[in-house]
């Protein structure tokens, strides 16, 4: 299954849809010995009903734990039977450009793929929400990979497969694969409460171009630009003001403007953050309450 329509629609025409019944395929991961899956959001999206087969063919009805649109990431959870095999969750920060992984999952519905490649780039942005962070892989991910893992070469899950960049339909070597350590947050609130409860500054903020850091005479072009703010919000109450550049949340370097939402984003609501800001050219420290 693929990403999704907006995605898609770059490329293809939209079809006609049938008022009959249809079956979609996937891919997915077993987590714990609870019975615990991890899928992407667009695979179950809409499903009347869930069936896991896994690899000895054995098949199993599955429930929805909680998903999340906005990181494409859904949990669900089937009755487990003894010896269920789990995989290992490994760090996905700590993946490096050129290193070697592995994909498993059910491209066209041919079920234990194995496909092998690199990791091509991180940090990849393509325009679907604020959370974004794929991994760009050229190890081959087709339609129906879409949440299966994607493995380091320990053995351990690295990122769910999540999208493929295609003018054809095909693989042509730019998949996208969410990264685990972005997952495993998802997927524990998701277990503790249905959904996500995601953290917020109440700022809109925008790349600091060249130009923006020759104005204000920052050595270089990192942080993020506080473009606009919400008065009720958090960071108004800190104090925090149009045209101050966020160069560090929590002692963490914002070195593209991309980072900061997806660092709040996973900050637990009500806790305190530090903003480290520059304004009319001093480095400025700044307590905020993160809200909901």
């Amino acid at each position: 299954d693929f990403f999704g329509d907006d995605f898609f629609d770059k490329f293809f025409d939209q079809m006609p849809q049938s008022e009959m019944p249809s079956k979609s395929l996937g891919s997915g991961f077993i987590i714990d010995r609870e019975g615990y899956i991890i899928t992407n959001n667009h695979v179950i999206e809409g499903a009347d009903e869930i069936k896991v087969k896994l690899s000895d063919k054995e098949e199993f009805n599955a429930t929805i734990v909680g998903r999340d649109k906005k990181t494409d990431i859904a949990l669900i959870k089937i009755t487990p039977p003894p010896g269920l095999p789990v995989v290992t969750l490994g760090d996905s920060d700590a993946l490096k450009v050129g290193e070697w992984v592995m994909a498993i999952g059910n491209p066209f519905g041919l079920d234990q793929t194995v496909t092998v490649g690199i990791v091509s780039a991180k940090w990849r942005k393509l325009g679907m929400g604020p959370y974004e962070d794929f991994i760009q892989t050229d190890a081959a991910i087709n339609q129906g990979n879409s949440g299966g893992p994607l493995f380091n070469t320990r053995g351990e899950v690295v990122g769910v497969n999540t999208a493929i960049f295609s003018t054809s339909g095909g693989n042509i070597g730019i998949g996208f694969a969410t990264p685990i350590n972005l997952a495993k947050s998802v997927v524990r609130q998701l277990k503790e409460k249905g959904r996500v409860v995601r953290g917020w500054l109440g700022v809109i903020v925008q790349t600091v171009t060249p130009d923006l850091a020759k104005s204000f005479g920052l050595e270089q072009k990192e942080g993020a630009l506080v473009a606009d703010i919400d008065l009720k919000g958090p960071a108004a109450k800190a104090g925090i003001k149009k045209g101050d550049i966020i160069i560090a949340f929590n002692g963490t370097p914002i070195r593209e403007m991309d980072q900061l939402p997806l660092l709040v984003a996973q900050t637990p609501v009500g806790s305190k953050g530090e903003l480290t800001i520059i304004r009319d050219g001093k480095k400025i420290s700044k307590t905020v309450e993160i809200g909901e």
